[in-house]
């Protein structure tokens, strides 16, 4: 076998790896929200409780998926590659001691500062007072999670660096069984039952940082933090950090600007968008976050070596195999989400009504998840080089365009949705009053991240780094037509099944299992009757 040939499959074992125990978390993430909408339901209760945790959630994505990995892989891999192994030890006790000291600091200003946090998540003035408390308490006991989830970054940046995916994506399983039995075990218990979430999520985090030192000790790197603020190496992560702390999480900072938005409008608007963010979780983490992780070392060892066309090959096969899961499942996601959210979270408190509210925001959010991929593997190729600046850039743009987008079809379906008697109540009364308009959000948010791939790409080609490999345009039309082939299979089922919203749930399981398996089957069986082959995800 080539050297490339080994290369390209020691990325699909890291894929495969990485991906099936992502797998195992993201199907637990559906079943922890699951427990979650039958046990509260939609309702500003909840809302309260996700806007609590989206905070700590997008620090985990920020951190765990995003900057710091993005930071600290490179910088770790040329140590690891170039210098001595005590050279390795004494950098990774300096990050982590440095890191540590600063989070701390972080950590307390956060909880001194609650009130104001929640005040910006929450409809202001307006709030309930109760329920504006309920979540400066929710805040206090989630906000301590980006401690804990940054040190357990850093131990799974060192373990990724070795080619040790599991344990990293494995990890996340503790969060949703904290939560599973916050919601169906502790709540009961408390005399405000939501409050069981947020101690689900700070003894998590604890736990998720524990799970991963043994794994660390196994490698040799479970070492004393020590504060290392002015080492060569530490300075070097954090002046690569600082600019990807924004870079590499521009869809991050838009959903946070969504729940800023979200607060003022119809009530489980908040809810609503969470869960639809959780449907893109699953292909998202699996291919886009996997994809994105295990390249990230490949191209730093390609950039360090100076091996151009290892580089291009490695990114190369990231792309394109990114593609084949993250178009379909995109398509998938909008021809079925109602009757996906309907299968999942029609229960007990959560309503028709939720449902049709829900599948709205999959709808929308869905459009963008091939760009939320393509971005996940096409940053590594600039944080390989140490760049920080150029997705700095792309970010900035991609973060302008979110939010004139959000005014821009917020405004068009407040003219086109909400009648003229409710106008007469007021602008922020009118958008409180009327449910629907949270689509505007989604659709904002997806049209956003292709302005933030487009213009990735475009720099990317520019630096001269990458060399397109033979072949896209076979693949592009393969992918076309099975796409197409998909969307038949799915639109004809659909005609047949029941309303999903009302039918029973083992009739819901049923047909959406077999939409799911038709389209799957109509979409691999396109692909192999145009010539592709297993092995072309390997070597080329």
């Amino acid at each position: 076998m080539t050297a490339p040939a080994r290369g390209q499959s020691g990325m699909l074992r890291g894929l495969l790896s990485f991906s099936s125990m992502t797998m195992i978390s993201r199907l637990l993430g559906l079943v922890r929200d699951i427990a979650i909408q039958t046990t509260f339901g939609a309702n500003a209760v909840t809302d309260a409780f996700w806007v609590a945790f989206r905070i700590p959630n997008f620090l985990r994505r920020l951190f765990a998926e995003g900057s710091f990995s993005t930071a600290f892989v490179p910088v770790f891999t040329e140590v690891k590659e170039t210098r001595p192994p005590a050279d390795l030890r004494e950098l990774m006790a300096r990050v982590a001691g440095t890191l540590g000291g600063v989070l701390l600091v972080v950590t307390a200003l956060g909880l001194i500062f609650t009130p104001q946090v929640a005040w910006l998540f929450s409809d202001g003035a307006a709030a309930d007072p109760r329920k504006f408390g309920l979540l400066v308490d929710l805040l206090r006991l989630t906000f301590p999670f980006l401690l804990f989830v940054s040190l357990t970054a850093l131990s799974g940046g060192a373990l990724n660096s070795f080619h040790r995916f599991g344990i990293p994506a494995l990890t996340p399983v503790i969060l949703n069984l904290c939560m599973i039995a916050g919601a169906l075990w502790l709540a009961p218990h408390l005399q405000v039952p939501i409050l069981a979430l947020g101690w689900a999520v700070l003894i998590a985090g604890a736990l998720q940082l524990l799970f991963q030192l043994p794994a660390l000790r196994g490698i040799g790197l479970l070492v004393w933090p020590r504060w290392g603020w002015r080492h060569p190496d530490v300075r070097r992560v954090l002046k690569l950090m600082v600019p990807t702390l924004f870079g590499s999480s521009i869809a991050q900072v838009n959903l946070l600007l969504d729940t800023v938005i979200a607060a003022r409008l119809y009530a489980g608007s908040q809810t609503w968008l969470s869960q639809a963010d959780r449907f893109l979780e699953l292909p998202l983490g699996l291919f886009g976050v996997a994809l994105g992780t295990v390249i990230l070392p490949s191209l730093s060892r390609h950039h360090v070596n100076t091996d151009k066309d290892g580089f291009s090959r490695a990114l190369d096969w990231g792309l394109r195999t990114t593609l084949l899961i993250a178009v379909p499942a995109a398509l998938g996601l909008m021809l079925l989400s109602p009757a996906l959210v309907a299968t999942m979270f029609q229960y007990h408190n959560f309503t028709a009504f939720d449902t049709r509210m829900a599948a709205m925001s999959v709808f929308g959010l869905s459009f963008g998840l091939p760009a939320f991929a393509l971005v996940k593997v096409v940053l590594p190729a600039f944080y390989a080089r140490q760049d920080t600046k150029t997705p700095v850039r792309a970010g900035v743009a991609s973060l302008v365009a979110n939010m004139a987008l959000n005014l821009l079809f917020l405004a068009a379906l407040y003219l086109l949705w909400v009648p003229a008697d409710v106008r007469a109540h007021g602008v922020f009364a009118a958008l409180r009053e009327t449910p629907g308009l949270h689509l505007a959000l989604g659709v904002a948010s997806a049209v956003a991240s292709y302005v933030n791939l487009g213009l990735l790409w475009l720099w990317l080609r520019r630096s001269g780094v990458y060399q397109r490999q033979p072949g896209w345009g076979r693949h592009l039309l393969r992918l076309g037509v099975a796409c197409v082939a998909l969307a038949v299979v799915v639109l004809l089922g659909l005609h047949f099944a029941p309303d999903f919203s009302s039918v029973g749930k083992w009739r819901r399981i049923g047909w959406l299992l077999l939409l799911v398996a038709g389209g799957g089957v109509a979409y691999a069986g396109a692909l192999l009757a145009q010539g592709l082959r297993p092995r072309d995800l390997r070597d080329r």
